[in-house]
């Protein structure tokens, strides 16, 4: 799995167990993203089993086989959805399909955790919501770029221990590597993929809502372009938004497809956070000319100045307290309204956004 690509990145981090062997099974529907390499990965190191596999396109799912053997092929969805043992299926559809699968999901009564973006439509969100009100299912999202990142991880760690006191401004870059031939179709059909907002835009404001303690925010600005693939006319190459939240915090972010080929990853993400007492920096998938590896955490407070590389160190508990929270019924890995919240920020975003001409 190429950290120059990005598309199948499964990060490896401690193998943190909260239940036993078969206490936990759940199984992998959609292989329509590389995400789902990530999702299944950190499920199963925090001792969730893999039980069932399916997707309409058999070399994908010869190819997700050859990263977990022992996972069994299903002939169909309704096979896996009918499943009485399944407790949770994870799922990288096409992103205008996330939510209709998600619904037939929940409707069965599993719980369901689906790459981001979760939805496409604010139509689509409404749905969720009141198929999560009928049913208590949760509709859980892979934000990835928090949760299954040790750096963005001790970041919120370091915040919660009140290293930088109250946090009040945020500003995200999330540069991705476009590799356009290596791309699906949907990938650059707007209604298929969202908006770059929509998309990629929404690990940024869910790190927003995170660290900044926010339940809610509003959407100041936003603004979206295709500066350098016009032979792909839908494809939003560029992106960024400021926002402000309930509790006066704000933040800027800006998310595009311009990484150079001479970058050792896919991406150069950093994450600034500015609080009351100090600054945090997370340069997350490299620390360029320096490090090939990423994970490095600067912090600067009234007691100096700190590097951190936590590669290892923190592991992604994320994982564990969604399985926890499944089989108790909690909320304790994220809450259903900030999986939403964020969800529906990023969709007024990419619905609000200038268009750059």
């Amino acid at each position: 799995m190429s950290r120059q690509d990005g598309m199948n990145y499964a990060p490896k981090g401690q193998v943190n167990k909260v239940v036993g062997e078969g206490d936990f099974p759940f199984a992998a529907v959609a292989l329509d993203h590389g995400h789902i390499y990530g999702m299944c990965n950190g499920l199963i190191e925090a001792g969730a089993t893999l039980k069932w596999v399916y997707d309409p396109d058999h070399e994908k799912v010869a190819k997700f086989k050859e990263a977990f053997p022992d996972v069994k092929v299903a002939s169909s969805e309704e096979e896996v959805l009918n499943d009485d043992e399944v407790m949770l299926v994870a799922a990288a559809a096409v992103p205008s399909k996330r939510c209709e699968l998600g619904l037939r999901v929940m409707d069965h009564k599993k719980d369901y955790f689906t790459d981001k973006t979760p939805f496409t439509t604010l139509e689509q969100l409404e749905q969720a919501k009141q198929k999560h009100k009928e049913t208590g299912r949760k509709y859980m999202v892979y934000y990835s770029e928090r949760l299954h990142v040790e750096g963005a991880v001790f970041a919120g760690q370091l915040i919660e221990e009140g290293a930088i006191g109250r946090v009040i401004q945020i500003t995200g870059f999330g540069p991705h590597r476009l590799n356009a031939p290596s791309r699906p179709d949907w990938f650059f059909n707007k209604e298929q993929y969202g908006g770059i907002l929509c998309d990629i835009g929404s690990h940024q404001i869910e790190q927003f809502l995170y660290y900044t303690n926010n339940e809610d925010a509003r959407v100041l600005a936003s603004k979206v372009a295709n500066y350098n693939n016009k032979d792909y006319p839908e494809l939003e190459d560029y992106g960024d938004a400021t926002l402000v939240g309930v509790n006066g915090a704000t933040q800027y972010f800006r998310v595009d497809w311009f990484t150079p080929d001479g970058l050792g990853t896919w991406g150069d993400g950093r994450t600034f956070i500015v609080g009351t007492d100090g600054y945090i920096e997370i340069r997350k998938y490299i620390d360029v000319a320096k490090e090939e590896t990423g994970n490095h955490v600067y912090v600067v407070n009234q007691d100096g100045e700190k590097h951190f590389d936590v590669n290892g160190e923190v592991g992604f508990p994320f994982f564990g307290q969604l399985i926890l929270d499944c089989l108790h019924r909690t909320e304790h890995a994220m809450t259903q309204k900030h999986a939403f919240k964020a969800a529906e920020l990023c969709l007024i975003a990419q619905e609000a956004a200038i268009k750059v001409e």
